[in-house]
């Protein structure tokens, strides 16, 4: 929703949901939705040839190894369409806070990124064979004001001790939305960019620094071992890996200039409207 302004004067855009509800509001967008489900292939046969330029969302399936989702998406592209894919920092797995850029090898560590990097080495066997041209995002954790974690500090859910947090990266939804629409003029082919924004921080700053901006109660800090009782394994997971993406390539090769350059600057402007409306 936030990337249709961005695209619709440039694009017809047709919007695939498998939410019927959904509808209206991408029409209000300027998109003409379709209802077409990735999990059930037949029903994108008729979406078939109908886009030279696709931008794939979907997360792969909960269950398995692969992601038969982009499997059915690709069945459906035309030879030479232009794709760019949405994928996940997390298919570099755990690396102990270590600063890297895109050619780091992947090395995913749970089914989550061992399925998204099957969809992009699928992505990558079909642009060659399509003359396609491919460019992979790999993104973080998106937030915006209606996307912080403020229930879970209402909770009052625990973060990690300072000494065994994890580095965390992170982008603003309206920021990555601007990415996505650069990437499909400018993005090279069978390219990889990291859509991160310039934060160096470990996840238990950021809840702090969410917390301080909403006037909430900062999270108690635990081990690593008391956590692992206190939160749901699928929790555990995304705190027990640690790693900073370098965005030299996204802003050199694309131009992009972020609007949220850090957590802090957004946290800032939000605290100026609150100090307004008061």
């Amino acid at each position: 929703m936030r990337l249709l302004p961005l695209v619709r004067d440039c694009f017809r855009v047709i919007a695939a949901t498998s939410q019927v509800q959904r509808l209206p509001a991408l029409r209000a967008h300027g998109a003409l939705g379709i209802v077409a489900n990735l999990d059930d292939p037949d029903q994108l046969y008729r979406l078939r040839g109908f886009a030279d330029t696709v931008v794939h969302l979907a997360p792969p399936p909960n269950q398995g190894t692969t992601d038969r989702r982009t499997r059915s998406l690709l069945r459906i592209l035309p030879r030479g369409a232009r794709l760019v894919y949405v994928s996940t920092t997390g298919v570099y797995g755990d690396c102990a806070g270590a600063q890297f850029d895109e050619t780091r090898p992947v090395s995913p560590k749970n089914a989550r990124a061992v399925r998204r990097v099957d969809a992009e080495r699928a992505l990558r066997q079909w642009a060659k064979r399509a003359h396609a041209r491919l460019a992979i995002l790999r993104v973080p954790g998106i937030y915006a004001e209606d996307r912080l974690p403020i229930e879970r500090l209402r909770q009052s859910t625990p973060a990690l001790l300072p000494e065994q947090d994890v580095f965390t990266n992170h982008i603003h939804a309206d920021d990555l939305a601007r990415i996505i629409a650069v990437t499909l003029r400018h993005g090279a082919p069978q390219r990889v960019y990291h859509a991160v924004d310039d934060s160096d921080m470990k996840m238990g700053d950021y809840f702090d620094a969410v917390a301080d901006a909403f006037v909430l109660p900062r999270p108690t800090r635990v081990s690593r071992e008391a956590l692992s009782t206190q939160v749901s394994p699928m929790l555990l997971s995304f705190m027990s890996e640690s790693r900073r993406l370098k965005n030299d390539r996204m802003r050199q090769e694309l131009g992009v200039r972020l609007q949220y350059p850090t957590v802090d600057a957004f946290l800032l402007q939000v605290n100026k409207r609150h100090e307004n409306v008061s």
